[in-house]
C-alpha cells in the first residue's frame, strides 16, 4: 500500500531515506489524481522494500507543494539522496512511471 507523506513525516520518510521516493502530489476533488491512484498503488505493491511509493494530499500538506512549487496536479516527483532527480505531471500509464522508476534504481 501506498505510503501518506505528511508536513510532519517527510523530512525522516523521503528526505533522509536511502531509498528512491516516489511521492504523488493529489487532492480529492482532482479527477485525473483519481485515474492515476490505483496505478500509484499497483506500483507500491510492486516495489515494495525497493521502492518507498507514497502520496501527498495538497490539501492537507500545502507547505510541500509550495517548497516544491507543485501548480498542477497530479504531480509525481523522484527523489533520491534528498534530492528531486525527476518529475512527471499529468496522469500518464503505468508503462512510463515504471520506466522513471528503473532509470533511477
Amino acid at each position: 500500500m501506498a505510503l501518506e507523506f505528511t508536513d510532519a513525516n517527510f523530512q525522516s520518510t523521503v528526505l533522509d531515506s536511502d531509498k528512491l521516493t516516489v511521492i504523488d502530489f493529489w487532492a480529492e476533488w482532482c479527477g485525473p489524481c483519481r485515474a492515476i491512484g490505483p496505478v500509484v498503488e499497483e506500483l507500491s505493491k510492486e516495489y515494495t522494500g525497493r521502492v518507498n511509493i507514497g502520496k501527498v494530499n495538497v490539501d492537507q500538506n500545502p507547505t510541500l507543494s509550495v517548497n516544491y512549487g507543485i501548480t498542477s496536479i497530479p504531480a509525481i516527483l523522484f527523489v533520491k539522496g534528498g534530492k528531486v532527480v525527476d518529475k512527471q505531471i499529468g496522469a500518464v500509464p503505468k508503462s512510463v512511471l515504471d520506466k522513471k522508476i528503473q532509470s533511477h534504481l
